[in-house]
């Protein structure tokens, strides 16, 4: 299961909820898109160090999901079928919908536009 952002957050502040979600799942897939918005959003957090090190144990466990050509011929896809439906998402997550057609993965988030995408799976909390 891909781990949207949002998911990532909620465990980071130990979302009970979510955390019972997650005990079904022996593996998670961390794309590297999540790992810098995730970053990006504790860059001015109070407790940054605390975050930083918690994503570090995070990413150690989870198989990180990099961007390639295949990943690239998905994301120009679903970008397309999404313009022509008028149903375009955010381009961040495309990408991470593109890693999850590629990988035939589901995807961990609170955001329902991903419902939007042919072929994926989002499982909510």
């Amino acid at each position: 299961m891909i781990l949207d952002t949002n998911a990532v957050s909620a465990l980071a502040d130990g979302v009970a909820s979510l955390e019972v979600a997650a005990a079904r799942v022996d593996v998670f897939a961390l794309p590297v898109i999540v790992i810098g918005e995730f970053r990006f959003g504790i860059l001015r957090s109070r407790h940054r160090r605390r975050y930083e090190s918690w994503l570090d144990r995070l990413v150690a466990v989870c198989n990180v999901l990099r961007l390639d050509e295949e990943t690239a011929a998905h994301y120009s896809t679903l970008r397309e079928e999404l313009r022509a439906a008028g149903r375009p998402i955010p381009s961040n997550d495309a990408w991470i919908a593109a890693l999850a057609r590629q990988h035939d993965l589901p995807v961990l988030s609170r955001d329902a536009h991903f419902d939007e995408v042919t072929g994926l799976t989002r499982t909510s909390w």
